[in-house]
């Protein structure tokens, strides 16, 4: 087990991605401390690793209130000895009520729609990355990972500002970095493209009618305001990828798991792309 004895704080653990990562990481070794706003969801994910053998505990703390982060990780550091990995798989609020801010032309996009994605993601991202890196620059380990998406690469239409808060995410990824790296702190991520295991109820039926129907095709029945249903819109977005086939959750959080590791200790100042190959670093 690659997390064998190691702390890890998953910020975002009660949803699909900081489940499946949770999860992955417990089953590596690690005791996980799940951080949400959903104490129903945490506990569900905590139920599954404790029946799995894993250890977990959950705290419903609001990500945007920096005292509260910090005396949560504090207190993880003071109840299990040390915080060895600290991931924020927050989401980053690209919707609102009238729709999505993705697939919508950015000259239609309102101010404040615009940019709470950016400010919710980089101060999320800043605080949680901050109280890890107080501790860890005083224990001389741990390892702070985040998640990122191809937008950040920049050239994609509809995106929003999505790819905006990505990009300036790992900007601010590599700066951290560059100043914890003497006390033995990597920071690291992963950018992902689309995982279609992950999508909520609420964006599969903006784009499409959920579960996939057994025609193959993108205007039958079916199809959703986005004119297309599951199965075509899977097939298009996998032939945008070099493997022809869609990211998993499961490769994420294996992904995840390795950069947590020390496997992984040669590496710092890194985002690893797990899109299947739909962006080039």
């Amino acid at each position: 087990m690659i997390l064998q004895n190691k702390n890890a704080i998953i910020y975002g653990g009660g949803g699909g991605i900081g489940g499946g990562v949770a999860r992955t990481f417990a089953r590596e070794g690690a005791r996980v401390f799940l951080v949400g706003r959903t104490l129903d969801k945490l506990q569900a994910v905590a139920a599954d690793i404790e029946a799995a053998g894993g250890l977990a505990d959950v705290a419903v703390v609001d990500v945007l209130d920096e005292q509260a982060i910090n005396e949560h990780a504090r207190a993880v550091a003071a109840k299990a000895g040390s915080v060895d990995v600290s991931m924020n798989l927050i989401t980053h609020g690209d919707d609102h009520a009238g729709g999505y801010v993705q697939g919508v032309p950015l000259v239609d996009i309102p101010v404040e729609d615009f940019f709470r994605p950016i400010t919710k993601a980089v101060k999320a991202n800043y605080i949680t990355a901050q109280a890890a890196a107080r501790l860890m620059t005083n224990q001389k380990s741990g390892v702070i990972l985040t998640l990122t998406n191809a937008g950040s690469q920049g050239g994609m239409p509809l995106m929003g500002s999505t790819g905006v808060a990505a990009s300036a995410i790992e900007l601010f990824a590599l700066y951290l970095a560059s100043e914890v790296g003497e006390y033995g702190v990597r920071v690291c991520g992963l950018r992902i493209a689309a995982v279609p295991e992950l999508w909520s109820p609420e964006i599969r039926t903006h784009v499409f009618d959920w579960p996939p129907k057994e025609q193959d095709n993108t205007t039958g029945a079916g199809a959703g305001q986005g004119g297309m249903d599951a199965v075509g819109l899977v097939r298009l977005l996998a032939d945008r990828t070099m493997l022809r086939r869609p990211t998993t959750l499961a490769q994420v959080a294996d992904t995840a798991a390795f950069l947590a590791s020390d496997l992984a200790g040669g590496i710092t100042a890194t985002f690893a792309n797990v899109t299947g190959g739909m962006v080039q670093d």
